[in-house]
């Protein structure tokens, strides 16, 4: 996953027509950091996905713009356009996540 750590990152990984994920975290976040722990075994079974990571306090722009109520957040985008959003109370486990990326 790659570390992005500016809006003009963010931009510019959000822009190809392939689907990119971006997941918003804070390093503070409990949840973010058991994410943690098993996020690299779905990133390998979706290596068709590029992947992203941003901490969305060094970003609140985006934060607002984008919706992002809580934290982690996994957000999919094509072409700069957000076509997809899960949601923190449904990124707990590897199978919330799974489901979430088969509808993609």
């Amino acid at each position: 996953m790659i570390h992005l750590q500016s809006e003009a990152q963010f931009q510019e990984a959000i822009r190809p027509d392939s689907l990119s994920v971006v997941k918003f975290f804070t390093t503070w976040c409990p949840d973010c950091k058991r994410l943690n722990t098993f996020i690299d075994d779905i990133i390998a079974k979706h290596s068709d996905l590029r992947w992203y990571e941003i901490n969305g306090e060094d970003v609140p722009n985006l934060t607002e713009q984008y919706e992002v109520r809580g934290v982690p957040s996994l957000l999919v985008f094509r072409a700069g356009e957000k076509v997809a959003h899960l949601h923190s109370k449904y990124t707990k486990t590897p199978e919330q996540i799974e489901a979430f990326l088969q509808e993609l």
